[in-house]
C-alpha cells in the first residue's frame, strides 16, 4: 500500500491509521499547490482529482476520497471500524458528519475568509463539536479504542488549535488521548508536524 498525504491535510488520519495498524506501507508527500511529489511525480498521474489522499492498494487500485480511504481501512483493519449490526452504518455516519459539518466548516480558514467569516465558522465547528461530544460511547467515539473516526476528528482538532476555534472538553480529551499515542507521535514526525 501506498499513502499519498500532505502535512496539514485530512490524508493524517489514513496516515495515523496506517500507522496504528503497525503494518508496513510507503507514503509520499504531495504539494498541493503545485501538484508535484516528493519524488517529482506530477501527482495528477496519479489522480486526476489533484488532491489527497489517495491510496493505491497493492493491487493497482487506487482509493481517493477521505471518507472511502477510512471506510476501507476501517474493513481492512477491523480494531478501527465499529461493532455490531450497525456498526458500519454508524461509522459512515460519523465520517460524513466529521467530514461535511466539521472539515468543510474550516474554509474560510485556509482561504483567506474574512474575520466574520472565521468568527462565523469558528462557532459552527464548535457547536457541530459540542453535539458530537455529547455522543462519545468511551474513552473515544465508539469505545475505549480509537477507531477511524477518531483519527479524522483528530485532524479537525488539530486545526481548531491551528485557528484558535474552541474545542469542547469531551472532544479535547479525544484529542489529548490521540495525541499521546505513539502512532500518531510517529505520523507528525513523519509528517514533519512534531
Amino acid at each position: 500500500m501506498k499513502l499519498y498525504y500532505c502535512p496539514w491535510a485530512c490524508s493524517l488520519a489514513a496516515h495515523v491509521a496506517l500507522h496504528e495498524a503497525d503494518v508496513p506501507f510507503e507514503h509520499e508527500s504531495v504539494d498541493i499547490r503545485t501538484k508535484i511529489t516528493a519524488t517529482g511525480t506530477d501527482f495528477n498521474s496519479v489522480t486526476r482529482k489533484g488532491y489527497v489522499p489517495a491510496l493505491l492498494l497493492d493491487n493497482g487500485e487506487l482509493l481517493t476520497e477521505n471518507i472511502a480511504v477510512l471506510d476501507y481501512l476501517a474493513g481492512v483493519y477491523p480494531q478501527f471500524g465499529v461493532d455490531g449490526p450497525l456498526g458500519r452504518t454508524r461509522l459512515v455516519e460519523a465520517l460524513a458528519y466529521i467530514s461535511t459539518e466539521l472539515h468543510k466548516s474550516y474554509k474560510p480558514f485556509w482561504h483567506n475568509g474574512t474575520d466574520q467569516q472565521k468568527a462565523t465558522a469558528s462557532a459552527y465547528i464548535t457547536a457541530r463539536m459540542a453535539y458530537l461530544g455529547g455522543t462519545i460511547k468511551g474513552d473515544y467515539l465508539f469505545g475505549d479504542q480509537p477507531g477511524v473516526a477518531d483519527f479524522y476528528l483528530f485532524v479537525n482538532t488539530r486545526w481548531a488549535e491551528r485557528f484558535d476555534v474552541d474545542i469542547p472538553p469531551a472532544i479535547a480529551a479525544i484529542h489529548q488521548r490521540l495525541n499521546a499515542r505513539p502512532a500518531v507521535q510517529a505520523t507528525l514526525r513523519a509528517e514533519g508536524l512534531a
